[in-house]
């Protein structure tokens, strides 16, 4: 009896290490794949971003206006530099705010559907938002009658 007991279990043992070494090699034939998608970057949350996108803004504008008065106080010219190398310093920081919040794909995974060249409706010319209530009864936005006694519409579109 004892022999039966240790001989199922040893049938257990095998069958449950070969369904083990199945999943260990599914798992590693699928790892490569995996490899393929890029993982979002640790603590980029909203959170992050904004206060990365400040800290860059603030110090593109400090180095800006430290090499301005640091020239100016160099060169003898009071505050010429220092206004100068500080718009320059907040152009740099906008620009650097820009390259970090912009999307990273290149432009091909875009929102909107008219976003693309081959968007079929590019070029149509809608009109108004607000004279869209009137257009359908034949009005015009200021409430006459479009077009003449035929009813033919004298814009030039």
């Amino acid at each position: 009896m004892a022999d039966d007991d240790d001989e199922r279990l040893r049938s257990n043992l095998s069958r449950l290490s070969r369904s083990l070494d199945q999943a260990r090699a599914a798992r590693e034939a699928e790892a490569p794949k995996r490899a393929d998608v890029p993982a979002q970057p640790k603590g980029d949350s909203g959170y992050s971003l904004a206060m990365r996108a400040g800290s860059e803004f603030i110090s593109a504008v400090l180095v800006g206006a430290g090499l301005g008065w640091a020239l100016d106080r160099g060169l003898g010219t009071k505050p010429a530099f220092l206004i100068v190398f500080f718009f320059v310093g907040v152009a740099a920081g906008v620009w650097n705010v820009i390259r970090l919040t912009s999307p990273k794909d290149g432009g091909q995974n875009r929102d909107s559907r008219l976003s693309s060249a081959e968007a079929t409706d590019k070029g149509v010319r809608r009109s108004a938002p607000e004279a869209e209530p009137d257009a359908r009864e034949g009005r015009a936005a200021s409430g006459r009658v479009r077009g003449g006694p035929d009813g033919a519409d004298d814009d030039e579109d």
